[in-house]
C-alpha cells in the first residue's frame, strides 16, 4: 500500500468558510503532509473557500446548481471538473449537497467527507443540536468514505470531545471543529503515506481491516480505538 514519493494529489468540494482547506494548506505549508491541494470546487460562487484557495495560488470552479436541469446532470458536470485535475483523493470538507450514485460509485475508493459527529450517531443536519438533544456526553467528528447512502460510509477516523454542562450548538460546534481541523489533516496523512483503502466496503489501515475508527488522541495521532472508545 506504499504510496510512490510525489505527494497526494487532493481535491477539496467545500461550500463554506474553508477552515478545514486552510488547516490542510497549513499542515501542507508546515511541512507535516505530503500533498498538494490542485484544485477547490464548489456549488456556491461567492463561498468563502474560494477566496482561500485564490489567496493560496490554486486553481478555483464554482458552478451553480441553477444551470441544470437536474441534480444528476449537476453532478456530472461537478466530477467531470473534478477529474480534469486528476487528483488522487477528493475530499469533502463543508460540501453542503448530496452526491448522487453515479458520481459516489464513480469515485469509489476515492471519496471522503469530514462529518461533524460520532457516525453513525447524527447523520445528516444540524448534528450539534441533534447531539444536545439526544443528552450525550460525547460529540464529535469523523472522516468516511462516501457511499450512496448519507453520513453511512464506512468510518476511517474520529475524534472525540466531551458535551459540557451549558453547551448550546455554537459553543459545541466549535469545540468540534478545533479537533476538526487535526483529525482530516491526520487521515490525510495516512492517505498520503498509502497506508489506507477502502476493500470490499471495509477500512483497510496498514494491510488489515479496521473494525472500529481510528481515533485522535490528545497529541493529534491517530492510534487504534481501545475498548472504552467503542
Amino acid at each position: 500500500m506504499e504510496r510512490a514519493a510525489r505527494p497526494l494529489r487532493v481535491a477539496v468540494l467545500a461550500s463554506g468558510r474553508g477552515s478545514n482547506l486552510q488547516a490542510v494548506l497549513g499542515a501542507i505549508s508546515a511541512g507535516r503532509l505530503g500533498a498538494t491541494v490542485v484544485g477547490v470546487f464548489s456549488d456556491k460562487a461567492r463561498a468563502p473557500v474560494l477566496e482561500r484557495a485564490r489567496a493560496a495560488g490554486i486553481t478555483t470552479r464554482a458552478l451553480p446548481p441553477t444551470g441544470f436541469a437536474h441534480r444528476l446532470a449537476f453532478d456530472a458536470a461537478m466530477f467531470d471538473a473534478v477529474e480534469e485535475a486528476a487528483p488522487d483523493l477528493v475530499v469533502c470538507a463543508g460540501y453542503m449537497r448530496l452526491i448522487s450514485e453515479p458520481q459516489v460509485t464513480r469515485m469509489a475508493g476515492r471519496l471522503v467527507n469530514i462529518h461533524p459527529s460520532l457516525l453513525p450517531a447524527f447523520k445528516g443536519l444540524h448534528t450539534h443540536r441533534q447531539a444536545l438533544d439526544a443528552g450525550v456526553t460525547r460529540h464529535g467528528a469523523s472522516v468516511h468514505y462516501v457511499t450512496p447512502e448519507l453520513d453511512g460510509g464506512p468510518v476511517i477516523a474520529q475524534a472525540r470531545v466531551p458535551v459540557l454542562a451549558g453547551d448550546d450548538p455554537q459553543t459545541l460546534s466549535d469545540r468540534v471543529l478545533a479537533r476538526e481541523h487535526p483529525l482530516l489533516v491526520e487521515t490525510l496523512r495516512l492517505f498520503a503515506a498509502g497506508r489506507v483503502a477502502l476493500a470490499d466496503d471495509h477500512v483497510v489501515v496498514d494491510g488489515s481491516p479496521i473494525h472500529v475508527p481510528l481515533q485522535l488522541d490528545p497529541d493529534n495521532a491517530l492510534t487504534p480505538a481501545s475498548l472504552s472508545d467503542i
